[in-house]
């Protein structure tokens, strides 16, 4: 599993520094999302981390396999957190939808370049990676469904899905929201979320 996140967390609970690949990953997620794929060169990158632009690739093999690796990877730590919680909290399904909540959130405001890299330049995946990415997101996308049939019985499932699609736009919509203090979108968020939902009670 992927993960562009500055720290690498151990089973131990130790926080170790990021590798150097992490931290090509990293930097690759931010610039491609300020200037798009194609503005941005292998040497560019490298000088984000303090390496010679060849020298990414014992690393990377190209941007394409950078781009790859991110799409693919945030999508597998999506659902590895999501399954994950559904391990976690079991007999309280409105326990468990606030923990999917609150996991997304974490994931919006923490991953920003990467939602703006999936909606620009997820056509650019070779078809067997954006194949994955959609897999990978259908996959995502039950695991809530599931658990919101179960919070809210009456409810369709076709309402369900629908509203499990509707805050996944809300929530993955931080790249486009003014900067405020995170605690402050974070609860934003959650109590949009859960109002979201809410309404599957009528």
């Amino acid at each position: 599993m992927t993960t562009t996140s500055a720290t690498t967390r151990t089973a131990t609970g130790r926080t170790d520094a990021p590798t150097r690949r992490q931290q090509i990953l990293k930097e690759a997620a931010r610039l491609f999302a300020e200037r798009g794929f194609h503005g941005v060169g292998v040497d560019e990158i490298g000088a984000a981390v303090g390496i010679s632009g060849p020298g990414l690739y014992r690393h990377f093999p190209g941007k394409d396999a950078m781009l790859a690796e991110l799409l693919v990877g945030i999508s597998e730590r999506l659902l590895d957190g999501g399954r994950l919680r559904v391990g976690e909290t079991t007999g309280d399904p409105e326990a468990l939808l606030g923990a999917l909540i609150d996991g997304h959130i974490d994931f919006a405001l923490d991953d920003r370049p990467l939602i703006t890299l999936h909606d620009r330049e997820l056509d650019r995946l070779k078809d067997e990676d954006r194949k994955r990415v959609r897999q990978l997101q259908r996959q995502y996308v039950e695991l809530w469904v599931t658990v919101v049939r179960e919070l809210y019985p009456d409810a369709g499932e076709s309402e369900s899905r629908t509203a499990v699609h509707a805050v996944f736009g809300l929530l993955n919509s931080t790249p486009h929201l003014d900067a405020v203090g995170r605690r402050t979108m974070e609860e934003l968020l959650r109590r949009l979320a859960h109002g979201a939902f809410g309404a599957l009670r009528s």
